[in-house]
C-alpha cells in the first residue's frame, strides 16, 4: 500500500528504559510501514538530557509550540538514586514539569475503556477524565536543607524595595524547608482550559483543593475559577445542562471511589499527579490512561500517563520477559497522528491514526492482553503475551485492515 503523507511534522521526544524499547517498536512497527512519518526528533533521555545540561528539553518545548502537536515517550526525572545510576552532573529536573511550565498547559488524563475490563471500582460505568495543572508548586519548587538551629522566613521584594516576611519556622535542630509559588495567570489558563474542555466532553466539571488548610494558597485557586466561571462560562454550562462545583480535596477522593464517573475532575499540580495514578490502576492498570498536555495557544502534547517502567527494563536487558503494557504507548502516537491529521486537514492521517487506536483496543477485547490486565478481565481464560508481542499482533491487524 502506499504510505500516508503527512505535510507538517509532529515532535518526537524520545525517553528512557522499557518505555523507550515499546516508543520505538511502536513506531517502527505501527507507524513507519503506513505513513511516510515526518518528525522533528529530539532526544530526551536522561543521559542526552544530561550531555547537553538539560538544554535538549527547553528546545523540545520550543519545537512543540513552532509545530503544534508533540509526542512524548516516558522520561527519568532523577533523584539520589539514579544520578549515582546514570553518574549524572546533577538531579535534573522533571522534563515534563519543564514543558508543561513553557507551554503553560493543562493535562488532561482518562482511562482507556476496553470491553471486558473490569475497573476495580465496581460503581464506575463512564470516564473521570483528570484535569492537572501543569505549572508550579511541588514541581517549580525551591528546597532547603537546615543544618541547625535558626528562623526560616518566607520574604518577598517588591521592585520597589519594600519588603513582607512571614516566618515559616523557628528551628531548634535540623530540618528541611520548602517554598512554592504559582501565577495568576497561569490558574487562570488552567480554569478555561478544565471549562472549555468540560463543555466539548458534555461532562459536569469538579475543582478540588484545600482551601480550609492554605488559606492563601489553595484559596486564591478557588476564588480564581469562581471568577472565570461566572464571568466566562456560567451561561453556557447552563445551556449544556452541565454544572461546575468546588469540593475540597479529601471529598473529591471520597465520592470518587462511590459514584459512576463521567465528569472531569480538575486538581493542583501534585494531586494531579498522584489521583491520575490511582484512577488509572483503578480502570485496570497503570499503562490504561492516556495524557494530553493542551496550552491556552492550541499546542498538543501526547503522551503515556506512566513511568518509564525501570524493573520491566532491567528483566528485558536481562534476556527475562517483560510483560509491559504499552497500550498507552500506542495511544500516544495515535493521538498524536489524528491531532496532526486534523490540523493540517489531512484526513488520511487522522483515519490511520483512529484504526490504530481502534485495532489495538480490539485486539484487547478480542481476549489478547499483557499480563497486568489478566486479572481484572472478564474473559475466563485470556492469551497473555509481552508487550512486544502485542504490538506485533496489532501490527499484522492493522496491515489486514489497511490492506
Amino acid at each position: 500500500m502506499d504510505k500516508i503523507k503527512m505535510t507538517t511534522p509532529l515532535v518526537e521526544m524520545d525517553g528512557d528504559e522499557m518505555a523507550a524499547i515499546l516508543w520505538r517498536e511502536t513506531k517502527e512497527k505501527l507507524v513507519l510501514p503506513f505513513v511516510d512519518l515526518k518528525v522533528d526528533y529530539y532526544d530526551l533521555s536522561i543521559r542526552n538530557r544530561d550531555n547537553t545540561d538539560d538544554q535538549v528539553t527547553i528546545d523540545s518545548a520550543e519545537a512543540a509550540r513552532r509545530h503544534g502537536v508533540a509526542v512524548k515517550c516516558a522520561t527519568i526525572t532523577p533523584n539520589l538514586e539514579r544520578i549515582r545510576e546514570y553518574n549524572l552532573k546533577k538531579m535534573w529536573k522533571s522534563p515534563n514539569a519543564t514543558i508543561r511550565s513553557a507551554l503553560d498547559g493543562t493535562v488532561f488524563r482518562a482511562p482507556i475503556l476496553i470491553k471486558g475490563i473490569e475497573p476495580y471500582v465496581k460503581t464506575w460505568e463512564k470516564p473521570i477524565t483528570l484535569a492537572r495543572h501543569a505549572y508550579g508548586d511541588l514541581y517549580r519548587a525551591t528546597e532547603m536543607k537546615i543544618d541547625g538551629p535558626g528562623k526560616c522566613e518566607l520574604v518577598f521584594t517588591a521592585e520597589d524595595g519594600t519588603e513582607r516576611r512571614e516566618l515559616i519556622h523557628n528551628f531548634t535542630s535540623p530540618g528541611v524547608a520548602q517554598g512554592i509559588h504559582n501565577l495568576d495567570n497561569s490558574i487562570r489558563s488552567f480554569a478555561r482550559c478544565c471549562m472549555s474542555y468540560a463543555l466539548d466532553v458534555k461532562q459536569d466539571l469538579i475543582f478540588s483543593a484545600k482551601d480550609t488548610i492554605s488559606k492563601v494558597y489553595d484559596r486564591n485557586f478557588r476564588e480564581i475559577f469562581k471568577q472565570v466561571f461566572m464571568e466566562e462560562y456560567m451561561e453556557q454550562f447552563r445551556h449544556a445542562g452541565l454544572k461546575y462545583e468546588y469540593c475540597l480535596i479529601d471529598d473529591a477522593v471520597s465520592r470518587v471511589i462511590k459514584n459512576s464517573g463521567g465528569y472531569v475532575w480538575a486538581c493542583q499540580n501534585y494531586d494531579g499527579d498522584v489521583m491520575s495514578d490511582m484512577l488509572a490502576t483503578a480502570y485496570g492498570s497503570a499503562a490504561m490512561m492516556t495524557s494530553v498536555l493542551v496550552s491556552p495557544d492550541g499546542v498538543y502534547e501526547y503522551e503515556a500517563a506512566h513511568g518509564t517502567v525501570r524493573r520491566h527494563y532491567y528483566q528485558y536487558l536481562e534476556g527475562s520477559v517483560a510483560s509491559t503494557n504499552p497500550l498507552a504507548i500506542i495511544m500516544a502516537w495515535s493521538g498524536g497522528l489524528k491531532k496532526r491529521g486534523e490540523l493540517d486537514g489531512n484526513e488520511a492521517l487522522s483515519a490511520f491514526g483512529a484504526a490504530l487506536e481502534e485495532e489495538s483496543i480490539q485486539t484487547v477485547e478480542s481476549g489478547i492482553m499483557t499480563a497486568d490486565l489478566e486479572k481484572v478481565a472478564v474473559n475466563p481464560s485470556p492469551h497473555v503475551v509481552t508487550g512486544l508481542q502485542f504490538i506485533d499482533i496489532v501490527q499484522k491487524r492493522l496491515a489486514k485492515r489497511l490492506d
